[in-house]
């Protein structure tokens, strides 16, 4: 079928009026414009939770991550502790508050060889195991 444009030479608007031969004129616009309106069924078959919002978000008074530290850093920051004076050494054993120093759970990955007293919240498995192996003991 022959294109109508040849008969529409001189004419403004081709015959679709003024506004709906400009860009997205007789649609309501691109991309979501007109979405409540021109849009709308669409939108309801396609998109129900366009509108509003979704989901829960916690407070972020309740949001808490838990401080943690790894038994081979423990070994590194011992003479850091002790100078901070979360840690005491008595003779080859340490005593250390990890509660006092913000800590809330000493996890188990990496090796110990001292002797060392914990006193912290909360104790994985692991690291209770190989605390007790270096001689040492855990106070929750």
């Amino acid at each position: 079928m022959p294109s109508r444009t040849k008969k529409f030479r001189g004419s403004r608007t081709h015959g679709r009026g003024k506004k709906s031969g400009r860009g997205a004129g007789i649609i309501g616009g691109h991309g979501n414009a007109g979405i409540g309106k021109t849009g709308k069924i669409w939108m309801l078959k396609n998109d129900r939770d366009h509108y509003g919002r979704h989901g829960f978000k916690r407070p972020q008074c309740m949001v808490k991550a838990n401080s943690t530290i790894n038994v081979s850093d423990l070994k590194k920051s011992m003479d850091r502790f002790v100078a901070e004076g979360f840690a005491k050494k008595d003779g080859e054993k340490y005593t250390i508050n990890l509660t006092d120093a913000g800590i809330d759970k000493l996890l188990g990955s990496g090796n110990i060889d001292i002797a060392v007293d914990v006193t912290v919240a909360e104790v994985s498995a692991k690291a209770k195991e190989k605390i007790e192996a270096a001689g040492g003991s855990i106070a929750e």
